[in-house]
């Protein structure tokens, strides 16, 4: 049997996944791998928590917990609520495994023998007061292509572009707020731009990367490909040889925990070799993942591959776009989002995957509103689909003992919709093959569309048991193969229906070619139920409400939170101009002398501040700005003029405290 693997990037274990994960990654990946299995190939589905990096060290130093402990708790949580979706992984590990570890050092030393790896010296950010390196997600400052003052040392998320951290203007410690130092260091550089020849003609003449995935990375190759530092400066990830406090890049690490975790599957299996198969035996490798993805996927790993030599290249790269919620971007911090274990704690999984699956070809975005998910749920699963199975199996429960009846002689008619059925499949299985996802899924409703159309013209209920012997047996078929195409897109109905029928075995242990194998006459079915439940309107409005008011939470501010907030009426006293946009403020506010780096300069006057009265957030945590302390803040309103300082409407004593 042909051996393939197929991977789904690796989730961060420092937050819950939502259903725009499982849209673009983890459905169209588990969907795809089911139906190589019915297929005939030996395939299996890998993934696992990705562990290392800043996100899940800078939130656990905000936290005051280890690293380890954030990833500990959210790898639970993640794998928990993927596997309760269906997603059917051979195996799902973690990136802080020491198996890991040593398979990530083994490949590095690979690529250093090679000539792939050389070492440098580079000016790095320092935090002088932190006493630290700063990695990419410790620093933010502003975006040197589009001016977005709060741009990540990795990307800026408002224009999109990769960046280094010492490309930022105005740089800042995250933890700190101080403003870091240009400091050498010694790192490690994989030589990208020696592939880039290469990566461009993989790209080009790769017949089964998907359009979106190749233009996305073209796009980028046009720029020209730069040397890639794959270490950091900091102590949680896979560590250096040879260094105490230097590890590997989460994207250089990461993606090798698709190898380490199919490794690691075939040491649960018994056969230590059995994964070389799959990575160095020829297999087929497909890699699911997000938009976002494409580029450490398409250029960095499969140019981490090239180098090494001994493993095989992506065979494809399906990313899918992303996925709006009720026509808005998803967004944590403003509520926005309904996550994976939200969703199941009140629908079944199988609705949602369909949705997802059917509501957009993967390679463009989507959205989720509750209200169309209803209606697919309630119009296509209930009425077209479940409404055709259900009509099917209670009529023979009913009319015919519970069994499949012997069919007479069939007509053209019935021999018509037997070589549709066969024709769906067909059609089915070539938009698997090619990620039309969306496409195979509104097959199962074409076919049960075909099914209902076919009893309305045979109307067996007007005519005796024996005349509608055929109708039902040819029926019988029809079921079953819905079943077959339920089975890589809605796992769990497709194996509830393949009990009612009465088959034997798991419909996940089936065969496409079983296809044109008919349910035998007299096969005993179970008491039919409703494979789908509607959904009604007050859910959904239900839904929606709290939607909303999830979302109005994310945004509030408690009467126990304003009241941390120590706000004063203050004086400024001295008012000294650092450039075209900042002002050092001093301001009186009682008997305490506070300052603040303000950006206020193209709005105000430095001398014609002094003696004015301001509003001032006194207990903000210090920061340096420009190598000056700011351990206050000046409120002031921004409209379509500039800045308006916030001032009192009469003289008040110094220190005057905001209620």
């Amino acid at each position: 049997m042909k051996k393939v693997i197929v991977t789904a990037a690796l989730p961060y274990a420092n937050g819950k996944l939502h259903l725009g994960h499982l849209r673009s990654t983890y459905i169209p990946a588990d969907a795809f791998v089911r139906y190589l299995r019915m297929k005939g190939y030996d395939a299996i589905y890998i993934c696992g928590t990705d562990e290392h990096g800043t996100p899940i060290s800078v939130r656990a130093e905000q936290e005051g917990k280890s690293p380890k402990e954030v990833a500990d708790y959210y790898h639970e949580l993640i794998k928990e609520d993927l596997v309760r979706m269906g997603c059917s992984f051979d195996n799902f590990s973690r990136t802080t495994k020491p198996l890991h570890y040593e398979i990530t050092r083994k490949f590095f030393e690979k690529l250093l023998e090679r000539g792939y790896v050389e070492k440098k010296e580079v000016e790095q950010l320092y935090c002088p007061k932190c006493e630290r390196f700063l990695p990419d997600r410790y620093v933010e400052g502003t975006c040197p292509y589009c001016g977005n003052p709060s741009a990540r040392g990795d990307i800026c998320e408002a224009c999109g572009r990769y960046l280094v951290a010492t490309e930022l203007k105005d740089p800042r410690c995250i933890l700190c707020g101080t403003t870091p130092i240009l400091k050498k260091s010694e790192h490690f550089f994989f030589k990208l731009s020696a592939l880039e020849g290469f990566l461009k003609k993989w790209i080009q003449e790769n017949p089964k990367l998907p359009a979106n995935v190749k233009n996305y990375v073209l796009n980028w190759l046009r720029g020209g490909l730069r040397d890639w530092c794959i270490t950091r400066d900091m102590k949680w990830g896979v560590p250096v040889p040879g260094y105490e406090n230097k590890v590997f890049y989460v994207w250089f690490d990461a993606p090798i925990g698709y190898i380490s975790s199919t490794v690691e599957w075939a040491e649960k299996k018994g056969d230590e070799k059995a994964w070389e198969d799959y990575w160095k035996g020829g297999g087929e490798i497909y890699h699911f993942l997000g938009k976002d993805n494409i580029y450490q996927h398409a250029i960095f790993w499969t140019g981490m591959l090239k180098a090494h030599g001994e493993f095989g290249l992506p065979t494809a790269i399906v990313a899918g776009e992303f996925l709006t919620l009720e026509g808005k971007k998803m967004s944590k911090s403003r509520g926005w989002l309904v996550e994976i274990g939200d969703y199941l704690s009140r629908h079944d999984p199988d609705p949602l995957r369909y949705y997802l699956l059917a509501s957009s070809p993967l390679s463009k975005d989507a959205d989720f509103s509750w209200k169309e998910y209803a209606r697919r749920n309630n119009d296509e699963l209930a009425d077209i689909l479940g409404n055709f199975v259900h009509r099917t199996l209670t009529f023979i429960y009913k009319r015919y003992g519970g069994k499949v009846p012997e069919p007479k002689e069939l007509d053209e008619r019935d021999e018509e919709i037997l070589d549709k059925m066969k024709e769906i499949v067909q059609r089915f299985c070539e938009d698997m093959e090619s990620f039309e996802f969306h496409s195979a899924a509104k097959r199962l409703i074409e076919l049960a569309a075909l099914g209902n159309k076919y009893l309305n013209e045979k109307e067996p209920w007007k005519k005796t048991v024996e005349e509608g012997r055929t109708t039902f047996y040819i029926c019988a078929q029809l079921v079953k193969a819905l079943a077959l195409l339920m089975a890589p897109i809605m796992p769990f109905s497709a194996e509830k229906l393949w009990k009612m029928l009465g088959m034997e075995g798991s419909v996940h242990d089936q065969r496409w070619s079983d296809i044109s194998r008919p349910v035998p006459p007299g096969t005993s079915i179970g008491k039919p139920e409703p494979l789908f439940r509607k959904i009604s309107e007050s859910e959904v409005e239900e839904e929606r409400r709290k939607l909303e008011e999830r979302s109005r939470r994310a945004l509030y501010v408690t009467a126990q939170e304003f009241a941390r907030m120590d706000i004063r009426v203050g004086e400024i006293v001295d008012a000294t101009r650092i450039d075209e946009r900042r002002v050092l403020l001093k301001i009186s506010i009682g008997r305490t002398v506070k300052q603040t780096v303000a950006g206020i300069g193209e709005w105000y006057d430095a001398k014609e501040l002094v003696g004015r009265q301001v509003v001032v957030l006194t207990n903000i945590e210090p920061r340096r700005i420009k190598g000056y302390e700011s351990n206050c803040m000046i409120l002031a309103a921004e409209d379509g003029e500039g800045l308006s300082l916030l001032v009192p409407d009469r003289k008040v004593e110094r220190g005057a405290k905001v209620k």
